[in-house]
Parts: structure tokens; sequence; C-alpha cells
């Protein structure tokens, strides 16, 4: 399994989101340019962000982007969703059946359950955790030395 940079690049856009006053905006260009993403790339991840719900964009010259929901309502799983949609991990090919020569009523992947469980424990793991959590993790003792610095530079790049 391999998830695209687009889920990372969401969710620590939405962690940066998170952390404006009431009323304050992001740029897209500020936040791409923050995460080291192409601008052309990432305008394309936050209208899919806007289309699922989880934020909303402000028009115009003091324009940009915002959370519309609370930070404990948007979970990972979410932005998962919302950036590379509803497939399955996991597709079977069909290769027992080829390897055993069997019949389409008999036909069957041995892989399918495991992989169906698999999927269900990692769907689990990714709906536990919020961008409030993940931003509280942040915030942690971990990063305390660095964190200034990036609330002053959400501080100076919001629109108010």
């Amino acid at each position: 399994m391999h998830m695209k940079t687009g889920v990372e690049q969401s969710v620590y856009a939405l962690v940066l989101l998170n952390m404006l006053p009431d009323k304050a905006v992001l740029s897209g260009e500020a936040i791409s340019q923050q995460l080291g993403a192409s601008a052309t790339y990432f305008q394309k991840l936050l209208r899919k962000l806007v289309t699922a719900d989880i934020i909303t964009s402000v028009p115009g010259i003091k324009g940009g982007f915002k959370l519309k929901k609370s930070p404990e309502d948007i979970r990972v799983y979410d932005v998962y969703l919302a950036v590379e949609g509803q497939q399955s991990l996991y597709s079977s090919n069909g290769i027992l059946v080829d390897m055993l020569d069997l019949e389409k009523e008999d036909s069957c992947c041995l892989l399918s359950n495991l992989m169906e469980e698999a999927e269900s424990s990692w769907k689990a793991v990714l709906k536990r955790e919020t961008i409030a959590s993940l931003s509280e993790e942040m915030r942690g003792e971990r990063f305390k030395d660095k964190i200034a610095a990036l609330e002053e530079w959400v501080s100076n790049k919001m629109v108010i």
C-alpha cells in the first residue's frame, strides 16, 4: 500500500489552518509554500477538501482558506477519503483462479478476506485520530522549540 503525498500535505495544511484565530484565513499559496508543495497541485487538494466540507474557501483579495468543521470533528480518515476517494486498497487480479484453473462459479481469492481485515484495522486507526489530536501532539514537549516559529509564520501570513 502506498498513500499519495496529497494526504500528508492535506493533513498538515489542516493543522496549519487550525492555528488560525476566528475569521482569519490563509492563502493556498502560503500554505503550499510552507509545505513545499506545488502550488498548482496543492490548489487541487484544497478544492477536494472544500468539496468534502472540511474547509471553506473565502474569495477575494483578502481571501483564503479556513476550517469549516471543528478540528475535533475532522478525522484523518475524512482527509484520506477526500484526497484518495472511496476505493478499496486491494483488488484481486484472479491469480488463484488462473493458477488452479477454477471455473467462474468456484472463483475466489485467498487474500481478499485478509486484506479486508487489514484495511478495516487501518481505517479504524485513521478514524481515531483527528486534526485536534494531531495539533495537540504537535504542541507537546517534542516540538516545543519549533512550534513558536510556526505559529509566528501563521500569524504573519494570515488575513483577517
